[in-house]
């Protein structure tokens, strides 16, 4: 079996660290594409208005994916990365969670973060998640880290 490394990134930054995970690992990548791409605007969090903070009011929601990961009975480890958008993954993560199979496959958590902890991340992504599903809470991790660093972090796993 393989590693998957699957990503939501709104600005960038998440890709960075995975990308440079996946390389360090060997892994295959799967980007999460919003159907409608998050703007500037939807993502302005002191606006109670903006798409996103609508989406973290609303615990129920579930934006839909663009692309749909076809092969995910390939892999059995899947690092999971995201920003942290209020204390917590956004929930499109979740709609690619609801969308795969997550049977006995192992979720290492990585995030991205402004200055946030995963906080409580990983009680709502395993919600997501089959319940023989592992969901390990990894790390917040730095764009800045080279590839050797992440190596080692994804080591741990």
């Amino acid at each position: 079996m393989k590693d998957l490394v699957v990503y939501f990134s709104a600005t960038g930054t998440t890709a960075l660290v995975a990308k440079k995970l996946a390389q360090a690992i060997g892994a295959d990548i799967f980007e999460i594409v919003p159907s409608k791409p998050y703007t500037a605007r939807d993502l302005n969090w002191m606006d109670k208005n903006s798409r996103t903070s609508i989406e973290a009011r609303d615990k129920s929601m579930r934006p839909e994916i663009a692309n749909k990961l076809k092969n995910i009975n390939e892999y059995d480890k899947i690092y999971l990365g995201f920003p942290i958008w209020w204390y917590t993954a956004p929930k499109i993560v979740n709609t690619f969670l609801e969308s795969i199979d997550s049977a006995n496959k192992t979720i290492v958590l990585f995030a991205t973060s402004g200055g946030s902890s995963l906080g409580k991340t990983i009680d709502d992504i395993s919600k997501s998640c089959d319940a023989s599903t592992k969901v390990i809470s990894g790390a917040v991790l730095n764009p800045d880290q080279d590839v050797a660093s992440l190596k080692q972090w994804a080591k741990k796993y």
